[in-house]
């Protein structure tokens, strides 16, 4: 038995859905359902007896508590996260909320768990933490790609509460002995994406007719990787990885979001032609672009490929053109998980920016 938190999030309901169609090992998923959570991603795991699903808050200490003495479960994989840039700078006190206070909680919650177990459940016991390469902040175009002992440089109010779970995961190995294995990984991309992020976002708006709001320049450079790489990393971390240590998951495939967009609208060009015959790039409108807009992220993976054999299957241009195919044969999700939540936030978000 593992325990999934954030199991009905992008990356969290990809890795369930991977563990169980590899493993028969149950999941107790433990998400709060906020906006972004979407128990319809996991819908194929209905009636499934090896999937149990609770919502409730990390921050739930009694709720924790209960959960991890009733499974007892071998591993806690912690996914709940709030994990958009734009939102944490028109409203951080959730993202300090859930991603620092709530990780504190799960933390002291899964401690007190660990303590009371017997020596071999004990010792195989892990506390797997999945974090972001934003907390390295931002990379100039020459400089190489960040390691596992890259300095941390957090420079949005997201990634400042990221690189903190960091550090409260890396303190209660080294001050309590928790067995803890922390990622730090690129920008995931692929099935069951929100579309508040740059891919579904495009891909949902060039469909629906809308512009595609390109921050800036659109040069903004960032490592991509196909979300069910970074679960199979995830597995292969849990198996293998050594307790305490950091490993970062990239996709080694940099791109300007510029390119990225017009990747999508050369897709959608082929296996979604516009009515009108005209290409969807047109669809590009240039936006303000954010504050504190880091310029690059670049993970380098080698470690994890050295230490643990793993490398990604998917090249960018496999990955891409699996994602936008399935965004165009899932228009029912994708219809469903745009509440009116998500629609208030967009046209908040991007309506007055739009320049062009």
């Amino acid at each position: 038995m593992v325990l999934v938190t954030g199991g009905a999030g992008f990356i969290g309901a990809n890795f369930v859905l991977d563990w169980l169609a590899l493993h028969d090992e149950p999941v107790v998923n433990l998400d709060k359902l906020t906006y972004a959570g979407n128990l319809e991603t996991l819908a194929s795991l209905q009636g499934d007896a090896r999937h149990l699903f609770v919502q409730g808050d990390i921050g739930d200490s009694e709720l924790v508590t209960r959960l991890l003495t009733d499974h007892r479960p071998r591993a806690v994989i912690h996914f709940a996260a709030e994990s958009h840039v734009d939102r944490s700078i028109h409203g951080a006190e959730d993202f300090i909320q859930t991603n620092i206070l709530g990780t504190f909680r799960l933390l002291e919650a899964v401690r007190a768990h660990w303590l009371g177990l017997p020596e071999a459940e004990k010792a195989a016991f892990r506390f797997l933490h999945v974090s972001t390469d934003e907390v390295y902040g931002s990379l100039s175009p020459d400089a190489p790609a960040f390691t596992e002992s890259h300095a941390y440089e957090p420079n949005s109010p997201y990634s400042a509460s990221k690189a903190a779970s960091d550090h409260l995961v890396r303190a209660w190995h080294h001050t309590h002995g928790l067995p803890v294995l922390t990622t730090n990984c690129s920008n995931n991309y692929g099935p069951f994406h929100f579309p508040e992020k740059l891919i579904p976002l495009m891909i949902v708006n060039a469909l629906a007719g809308k512009p595609l709001p390109v921050y800036g320049d659109g040069m903004q450079v960032r490592d991509w990787l196909y979300v069910k790489d970074h679960c199979s990393a995830i597995r292969r971390v849990l198996d293998a990885g050594t307790v305490g240590e950091t490993y970062n998951v990239g996709g080694w495939n940099e791109k300007p979001n510029i390119e990225i967009v017009r990747t999508i609208c050369a897709l959608l060009d082929e296996l979604r032609p516009r009515a009108d015959g005209a290409s969807y790039t047109t669809q590009i409108s240039h936006v303000k672009d954010r504050p504190g807009h880091d310029r690059r992220y670049a993970i380098d993976a080698r470690k994890l490929e050295a230490e643990l054999g793993w490398k990604p299957a998917e090249t960018f241009e496999t990955g891409i053109r699996k994602t936008v195919q399935w965004y165009l044969d899932h228009a029912d999700w994708v219809a469903n998980v745009q509440s009116g939540a998500y629609r208030q936030w967009v046209q908040k978000q991007y309506a007055a920016e739009i320049t062009g």
